[in-house]
C-alpha cells in the first residue's frame, strides 16, 4: 500500500520585519525539505522561506495558490503531492493556517483522504490580542469580518455588544485596514459610551501598538490606524476594567 504525505500547517510571520529566531527551531527543522507548498501569496511565501534559510531551493518548489478566490474544484489538485507519498506545507499569508484562513478547505479535504495533519505552533494575532486585551480569555467569540454595509455593521455592533454583556463575552472581529476608520466610527456612533474596546495594531512590527479603552475614551482620541492590520475586541463582561 502506498503511503500518503503529511501535511504541515505552517505558521508564518504576523510582520514582514520579523527574526528568524521568532520561529521556533523545530519548525524550521521541518520546513527545510519541503519542497511543495500550498500557500495564499506566492511572493510572500518565498520571502518567508528564504528568510529562514537563504539558500532554500525556491526554484525546486512547487507552490499552490489558495486564496478567497479559490473554487472547492481547485483543492483537489492541490493535495496530489500527499496522494503520492510526498510531504506539504501549508502556508497562511499571515499568523496560523486556516484561522482566519481559507486553508480549512484543504484540510478538510486531507482528512476525507486519511492524510495525517500536523499543526505547528507559531503565532496568532487573534490569540496574542486577547491576551494583550485585558478582557475573558475564558468565554470569547471570533466573527471575523462583521458587514461592510454601513447600517447593517451598526445592527451587527450592536448584537454582539448585548452578548458580551449577556454571556460576559469578549467578542472579537478585523476588518480590511483600509476600511479601519469606517469601524471605529461605527463603534463608536452605536456603542455604549461605556463599553470596552480592544485594538491591536500592527504585532509583532517595530509600530505595534495594543490600546484598552471605553467607547467614549477612543471617541477622543486621534487614532492613526489606517491600512494597518488591525484587531478589534469588544467587552462589557461583569469584570470589565
Amino acid at each position: 500500500m502506498k503511503l500518503k504525505g503529511r501535511l504541515y500547517l505552517l505558521p508564518s510571520p504576523l510582520s514582514s520585519d520579523f527574526e528568524v529566531n521568532h520561529i521556533p527551531e523545530a519548525n524550521l527543522q521541518i520546513m527545510q525539505p519541503l519542497r511543495y507548498f500550498i500557500v495564499e501569496e506566492i511572493r510572500n511565501a518565498r520571502r518567508f522561506l528564504r528568510k529562514t534559510n537563504s539558500n532554500f531551493p525556491i526554484d525546486d518548489c512547487q507552490f499552490f495558490i489558495l486564496s478567497e478566490h479559490s473554487h472547492n474544484e481547485d483543492i483537489p489538485e492541490m493535495i496530489l503531492p500527499l496522494l503520492n507519498g510526498m510531504d506539504m506545507g501549508l502556508i497562511s499569508g499571515a499568523g496560523l493556517p486556516c484561522i482566519a484562513d481559507p486553508g480549512q478547505s484543504v484540510v478538510k479535504l486531507a482528512h476525507k483522504n486519511n492524510i495525517e495533519i500536523i499543526p505547528l505552533t507559531g503565532p496568532s494575532s487573534i490569540m496574542l490580542s486577547l491576551m494583550a486585551s485585558g478582557f475573558n480569555g475564558q468565554n470569547f467569540i471570533f466573527h471575523g469580518y462583521l458587514p461592510q454595509d454601513k447600517d447593517q455593521r451598526g445592527v451587527k455592533l450592536k448584537e454582539i455588544e448585548k452578548a458580551s454583556a449577556l454571556l460576559n463575552q469578549t467578542q472579537i472581529f478585523i476588518e480590511a485596514p483600509y476600511r479601519n476608520r469606517q469601524m471605529l466610527e461605527s463603534l463608536i456612533q452605536h456603542c455604549h459610551p461605556e463599553t470596552q474596546l480592544c485594538i491591536a495594531v500592527d504585532i509583532h512590527s517595530p509600530g505595534q501598538k495594543i490600546s484598552t479603552a471605553t467607547i467614549k475614551s477612543w471617541s477622543h482620541q486621534k487614532t492613526e490606524f489606517h491600512k494597518k492590520p488591525a484587531v478589534f475586541l469588544l467587552y462589557c463582561g461583569t469584570d470589565s476594567i
